[in-house]
């Protein structure tokens, strides 16, 4: 992939849409945000609303561990929405619906984009899981307490998973980003959510086109 500093005039691939974009394929491809991983979307939708597990970690690493999900892009967001959605549904407290689910990973497809970890310093994966307590707690631009609860949790997740950056990796942004959620369930919605019930060893890092960080990483196979 090639990045610009600043956006030029591509033409989508798949559906020939023109828009200002910043990253483009070597091999000459550019595929607008709509098209991107339009399929996949509605499998990661699929599966959250099935499952059963109370453990967001088991749901996330099912997820990316399918072949046709990659190394890095927004798919990653959906995947962190959808599994701490499906995880408070299946623990039963917060009494989420499958609407609420939907909505939160609609929410998520808006404003996670791919690149703008780089480009803006926000990662789709923090509005993720703003869009879930959002969803939840029924934040708005006219509300009050919501809205500061639903602000701080993302600033929680974006301060979190900065940590993990130098390159960017949505695979430990995902992880990292459901450890720090998983603590503002509890101290939010007095929820208690598992934590993975082994430790999470990365099977992604060959994968990864700009290169893993290795030992520097919390998912590495040391």
């Amino acid at each position: 992939m090639d990045y610009f500093s600043s956006g030029r005039e591509f033409t989508c691939f798949n559906c020939g849409k023109t828009e200002i974009g910043n990253i483009y394929c070597l091999k000459g491809h550019y595929i607008c945000d709509e098209c991107h991983g339009k399929d996949l979307f509605d499998r990661v939708k699929e599966y959250v609303l099935a499952s059963e597990s109370p453990n967001p970690f088991e749901i996330a690493e099912h997820l990316m561990n399918q072949e046709n999900v990659p190394m890095l892009g927004c798919e990653n967001a959906w995947i962190a929405a959808g599994a701490l959605m499906a995880a408070l549904k299946n623990e039963g407290t917060s009494k989420i619906t499958e609407e609420q689910i939907v909505e939160a990973l609609n929410r998520t497809k808006r404003q996670a984009i791919g690149g703008y970890c780089g480009l803006t310093g926000v990662c789709g994966i923090a509005p993720a899981i703003g869009a879930c307590f959002s969803v939840i707690i029924g934040a708005a631009c006219s509300k009050d307490q919501e809205t500061v609860v639903v602000m701080r949790v993302v600033a929680r997740i974006v301060d979190t998973i900065a940590n993990e950056t130098g390159p960017c990796c949505c695979k430990s942004f995902v992880r990292t980003a459901l450890s720090e959620a998983i603590r503002s369930v509890k101290r939010y919605l007095n929820v208690s959510l598992p934590l993975p019930n082994e430790v999470i060893i990365c099977s992604h890092s060959a994968r990864h086109p700009h290169g893993c960080r290795e030992s520097k990483c919390l998912y590495f196979n040391k």
